[in-house]
């Protein structure tokens, strides 16, 4: 891994910091437990992630090792301790390879970064890898590390897995801590695992849910994610999964190559294990300013309780000064409202059921309406409607955060251009093992997850 960072990592601008002596002597321990002769003192095996290398988002606090958030600002910032989700990955045995280039503070999508550069797709370099959490997409695609810890306020874990052709997933809101890692929007935030499949998703999920959580960022959870819910994901299908196909919102505006190619896959005779079901989802409309309202009276709130903002504006990249200007200026009536709203939005989309009375084990959506564009490019054509590239790729992910829900996105295909396409399962509350399996179900019907980029073969 070290030597396809040390090769690929110029041209693809994934990591901010490697740290190579780090993971060498993570990995000689690992090689020690791992070996050391049966009922000998230090033999010992801690799971599925011992030995694994794995990279970190930049936002992510990582004892001695510089955490920038992909800003300026912290450029030369080094905590003191690890992050809730750092300290169960040291004990799962994880190997830490570096941290990954981000959206500047998480607030974007495109990654396109203008302290450090921009992170480029692994399928095609002149393109955006998404974000916020673009590094770690591109980084998990072309091989440079076997999975990555990501963030994910409004998409940033499922797009740029979308754009990348990788699996992101978004766990329940509360099931991983978020303590010790740069926030956006605290309400909003969740931590989760891109990965190449749908099981190895549930593995480095599984090991970062061990434990009861005492700080505010996470719910106690009564049982975290364990290994036997991966083993049930790993099994074959005994029953038919019903998903519901919303017929409004989520496949609204949706380029007609990414519609045609998404709508294959899902009806392919492989995927028989799928019952779909026409839905509706037009309350979906009324969440957008609630939940832009959100992140943006969130964001301003932590960079004003910081001292960054507005003292140390001219240190921000333009996109992201300007959004934290606006955050100045949401009314609390309005935060509070859009806060009220949230308590029982995740009803308006599972509120109904499949014929028969069966409930639906899952949504099945685009997770981005079009494929990875140029980087710099800000417009983009859907259909002949030109839409910002911002607002596009946040439309379809932004509701599982403000309902809380988990969700994922999987590969689904290819334009003909060979850019990846994403497909999204929205789960219902503390689900993600149903997502991970239908996801799983999916993947056996379709080999979209083994495709690599030329560039990473």
């Amino acid at each position: 891994m070290l030597a396809r960072i040390e090769h690929l990592n110029p041209k693809l601008n994934a990591y901010i910091t490697v740290t190579a002596e780090l993971a060498l002597a993570q990995a000689k321990k690992a090689e020690a437990e791992l070996f050391a002769p049966r009922g000998r003192k230090g033999n010992r095996d801690r799971g599925p992630l011992h030995g694994i290398p794995i990279s970190l988002k930049d936002n992510i606090y990582t004892e001695g090792i510089r955490t920038t958030a992909g800003s300026k600002i912290l450029k030369d910032f080094i905590p003191q301790h690890d992050a809730k989700v750092v300290i169960q990955l040291k004990e799962a045995g994880a190997v830490i390879l570096g941290k990954t280039n981000m959206h500047e503070f998480a607030y974007g999508v495109t990654s396109n970064n203008p302290h450090y550069g921009p992170v480029r797709n692994p399928w095609d370099l002149k393109r955006i890898s998404g974000g916020s959490s673009g590094g770690s997409a591109a980084a998990v695609a072309a091989g440079l590390c076997y999975g990555s810890i990501g963030t994910d306020t409004g998409g940033s874990i499922r797009i740029p897995a979308a754009l990348c052709g990788i699996v992101g997933l978004k766990p329940q809101y509360g099931r991983v801590s978020t303590s010790n890692v740069v926030p956006l929007s605290t309400t909003l935030d969740h931590v989760g695992p891109l990965a190449r499949t749908a099981v190895d998703a549930a593995l480095i999920l599984s090991g970062i849910t061990a434990g009861d959580y005492l700080d505010r960022s996470a719910a106690k959870v009564p049982f975290p994610f364990h290994l036997r819910g991966v083993n049930e994901i790993r099994q074959k299908p005994q029953k038919l999964f019903n998903l519901g196909i919303p017929s409004d919102y989520f496949w609204d505006r949706i380029d007609a190559e990414v519609h045609k190619i998404l709508m294959n896959a899902v009806e392919k005779k492989n995927s028989a294990k799928f019952v779909l079901h026409k839905t509706g989802a037009s309350w979906v409309y009324e969440w957008t300013a609630p939940s832009t309202n959100i992140a943006l009276a969130e964001a301003a709130d932590f960079h004003l309780r910081s001292e960054w903002f507005p003292s140390r504006a001219v240190e921000y990249g333009e996109d992201v000064r300007t959004r934290l200007e606006m955050g100045l200026e949401i009314r609390a009536v309005d935060y509070l409202a859009a806060m009220d709203m949230r308590t029982v939005s995740w009803l308006g989309l599972f509120g109904q059921t499949a014929p028969g009375g069966a409930f639906l084990d899952a949504l099945v959506v685009p997770a981005t309406p079009f494929a990875a564009t140029e980087i710099g490019i800000e417009e983009a054509h859907t259909n002949g409607e030109s839409e910002k590239v911002r607002a596009g790729l946040l439309r379809l992910n932004r509701p599982a955060n403000f309902a809380g829900l988990p969700s994922i996105s999987i590969p689904a295909g290819f334009t003909s251009s060979g850019l990846p396409v994403g497909l999204q399962l929205i789960g219902m509350p503390w689900m993600e093992k149903t997502i991970l399996r239908i996801a799983h179900a999916f993947e056996r019907g379709h080999d979209y997850h083994l495709r690599r980029p030329p560039l990473a073969i």
